[in-house]
């Protein structure tokens, strides 16, 4: 009966063994530690930028996964030195606390092992009972199954409290000494560890000689271990506490907001470097110090690694203290702004890549009218025509809107979007060719990583001879947010918006930008760096751009005011320029950017014009181009001109034998291109006049109309007193000097010699303008005249 009932208990206590198995092995939650946790901030060598508490209101650091080699001996030494011996629980600690608190009469020792303190800390509050000590051991002896001792005594580190807001080793150690655990010395060490056995009794605010009895205690016992010598712990014992907390370095507290929104509770490791960032954020400041005195209160910075797109540098705003009406707080780098020029670049690498420009072909720089929208140069002047080139370098706004409607507006708006500009907030149609001119917004951080994948496209494509799919990327500043290069298509043939050939021809225009005048003749020394660069002005003054980019770095800086407000002489050359150098000038400087050899061709050009040539260019060189720039347009311009033998009047076949012609090659412009460019052209020639005896037989026009355009459809403003507004019609001529007589409707209205400018006063409708000079050459125009 005995042995039946034995064998008949078997599959209960078998049941009863595996439930508790069970209990015993889900006794531990996951995670153990519910705690929230301050966000951290690190450099790319481990040094803090900056962190916020956690959302209780301690300064609890992330967990940690090392310990400094002092601070494992010393808390092991104070705390448990059978730590690596126990399986979580030493029964000899257990039975000396239970005769210390008998003969105490109440609890003042708790034998408890670092693994048992971690499963206290995690527990939270749990009262000091002899249940709650059982559960503890449990606990910490299933803890010990599964984590390693130096992960539960990171555990323990990074949870223990430290006294005040305080808590974990890390925390501890910035809040009381301004540095790194690792960077502790032994008597700031031990003093840490003593400090999480009683933190609310003593801590470095109150019972101090408490505190440094305790911490001498620690150190003599590391000297008896051998861990010190004599002299060692004297000198550590003589080293005073520390006073009041430090408040934690703020190195970058716009990116810290940033993180704070994005890695909440993290510790994030950054691509920063602090020391770069101190010295950026130097430059900022002693610029601002000159800049607040035009009223211009805010400046960003964002300094990039050219070749992989990390942040180096990042600088939100400048510092305005006890004045936020200037929006200090703000972080200037994400915020969308007006453009002005700094998008040129782009436009200009992609009509290269596409044929649709050579670095000379010539751009019409003459006053321009579309429907609602006059762009001006900044300077108000024109030069009549202007090679791509220089355009580019001189930032002239009227050629780059010309060269915007040749490419499209819809068209690059879309490529911006691939390039990653997603400030774009209305549709192509919204901005149209005003796009190029600060039409639309875009902000630092977008644009800047622009000219850094420009950059590395370029370098990546020298170096290896591929072109990337991951090339084309934004800024990065946490390490686990790079691309993934694994999954990179990877290519010999482009697979972007540019090629390194149309890249390299931009880069090499833009090292002929004009540099601030501290940066004159910088040519001539040999430690400057070639930088391509560009700088930006937006509408009103209210906006100053530059970016500039090497095979290292690219760098780009925003100057203005957080609230809009426009300032005389806030231009990109004036005030962001000057920074752009300043901190180009802390860096070490790289080799230029090689010349991608296998994606350039050789072509000839007319070294007129710097078009392809055409069946008369009488000058030809030969350049450099992308692929497509072999199928350019060839040269308008040049053409054949029939002469009288002396030169001095242009004959035909009407007038005059073949025999008796001379022919030459002549470079011809439109009348209005040719109006501006002789003013700055001297060696422009002007055609000379059709001779008495002929009648003209040439398709060569005399005449072109400056403003209005043809078909334009008008709106007058009336004046302050009601009165119809005036508007000036204005031609040019190829001969000035010659008399035009002007009519309107078949109404004769004047007459003009040498500057053809006309006011009229029309009435709402359609008009008829018709030019007649004393030739007899005509022009007519249609326009017309709206009431809003």
């Amino acid at each position: 009966m005995r042995g039946q009932l034995r064998l008949s208990n078997w599959p209960l206590a078998l049941s009863l063994f595996l439930i508790l198995s069970g209990l015993f092995w889900l006794c531990l939650p996951r995670p153990l530690f519910d705690d929230p946790y301050s966000t951290v901030l690190l450099d790319r060598y481990g040094e803090l930028l900056g962190a916020r508490i956690a959302d209780d209101g301690q300064w609890r650091f992330p967990p940690v996964d090392s310990l400094p080699e002092k601070y494992k001996k010393a808390a092991i030494l104070y705390e448990d030195r059978f730590f690596y011996y126990h399986p979580g629980v030493n029964p000899l600690s257990l039975l000396r606390a239970l005769l210390h608190n008998l003969k105490k009469g109440e609890i003042v020792s708790g034998g408890s092992t670092l693994t048992m303190q971690v499963i206290r800390l995690a527990r939270k509050g749990k009262a000091r009972t002899i249940p709650e000590k059982i559960i503890e051991i449990v606990m910490a002896t299933r803890l010990e199954l599964t984590g390693s001792k130096e992960e539960i005594l990171c555990l323990y580190a990074s949870h223990a409290p430290f006294g005040g807001n305080v808590v974990g080793i890390d925390a501890a150690s910035w809040r009381y000494y301004g540095r790194p655990p690792e960077q502790l010395s032994w008597a700031e060490t031990a003093t840490l560890a003593v400090l999480p056995n009683a933190p609310s009794l003593i801590h470095p605010g109150k019972n101090r000689s408490l505190l440094i009895q305790k911490r001498n205690l620690l150190l003599e016992k590391l000297e008896r271990k051998g861990l010190l010598d004599s002299l060692d712990c004297e000198l550590a014992k003589l080293e005073a506490l520390p006073d009041k907390p430090f408040p934690l370095p703020s190195y970058t507290p716009h990116l810290m907001d940033r993180v704070y929104t994005q890695y909440r509770g993290s510790r994030v490791h950054s691509s920063l470097d602090a020391s770069l960032q101190q010295r950026v954020s130097l430059i900022i400041e002693e610029h601002h110090k000159q800049l607040k005195h035009n009223n211009i209160h805010n400046a960003c910075c964002l300094v990039l690694d050219t070749r992989t797109g990390e942040v180096m540098a990042y600088v939100g705003n400048t510092h305005n203290p006890y004045r936020p009406e200037f929006g200090g707080d703000v972080d200037i780098i994400n915020a969308p702004r007006s453009t002005g020029s700094i998008l040129k670049p782009v436009l200009y690498c992609m009509m290269l890549e596409e044929g649709e420009i050579l670095p000379g072909t010539l751009i019409p720089d003459i006053p321009t009218q579309y429907t609602g929208y006059s762009p001006k140069n900044f300077t108000l002047t024109y030069d009549g025509a202007v090679p791509a080139r220089r355009a580019l370098a001189r930032s002239l706004n009227i050629p780059a809107v010309r060269m915007l409607q040749t490419h499209g507006f819809e068209r690059f708006y879309y490529q911006l979007e691939e390039l990653g500009i997603h400030t774009l907030r209305y549709p192509a149609s919204h901005y149209g060719l005003s796009l190029i001119l600060g039409g639309a917004e875009g902000s630092l951080w977008e644009i800047t990583g622009v000219y850094a994948s420009m950059g590395r496209v370029l370098d990546r494509y020298n170096q290896s001879g591929q072109y990337l799919s991951d090339d084309i990327h934004p800024p990065v500043y946490a390490y686990h947010d790079k691309p993934i290069k694994q999954v990179n298509e990877c290519s010999a043939n482009n697979i972007h918006s540019f090629s390194a050939a149309s890249l390299w021809l931009t880069f090499q225009s833009l090292l002929d930008v004009n540099r601030p005048y501290s940066q004159a003749g910088w040519k001539s020394f040999s430690s400057s760096g070639k930088i391509a660069w560009k700088t930006g002005t937006s509408f009103g003054f209210r906006d100053g751009w530059a970016i500039g980019t090497s095979p290292a770095f690219t760098i780009g800086v925003w100057v203005g005011n957080a609230d809009g407000e426009g300032r005389p002489g806030l231009t990109g050359i004036a005030v962001a320029a000057p920074i752009l150098f300043d901190i180009f000038n802390t860096l070490p400087q790289s080799n230029w950017f090689q010349s991608p050899v296998n994606e350039l061709y050789p072509v000839a050009i007319c070294n007129k014009s710097g078009h392809l040539p055409g069946p008369f260019c009488p000058s030809i060189d030969t350049i450099y181009v992308p692929a497509r720039g072999r199928a350019s347009a060839p040269c308008p311009y040049h053409r054949i001109i029939h002469l009288s033998p002396d030169g001095m009047y242009r004959v035909n076949s009407d007038c005059r034998a073949i025999s008796g012609m001379r022919h030459e090659s002549w470079f011809v412009l439109p009348p209005a291109q040719e109006w501006y460019y002789r003013a700055k052209n001297p060696d422009y020639r002007i055609l000379p006049q059709i001779h008495p005896d002929c009648k003209p037989m040439d398709d060569i026009e005399f005449m072109e109309m400056i403003y209005p355009r043809h078909s334009a459809r008008i709106y007058v403003p009336r004046e302050m007193d009601g009165s119809m507004g005036e508007i000036i019609l204005e031609a040019a001529h190829r001969h000035p000097s010659s008399l035009i007589y002007w009519h309107l409707n078949e109404t004769f209205i004047g007459t003009t010699r040498y500057i053809h400018k006309l006011g009229i006063t029309p009435k709402k409708g359609n008009y008829l303008l018709t030019l007649v000079d004393e030739n007899g050459y005509t022009l007519v125009h249609r326009f017309e005249i709206i009431d809003l």
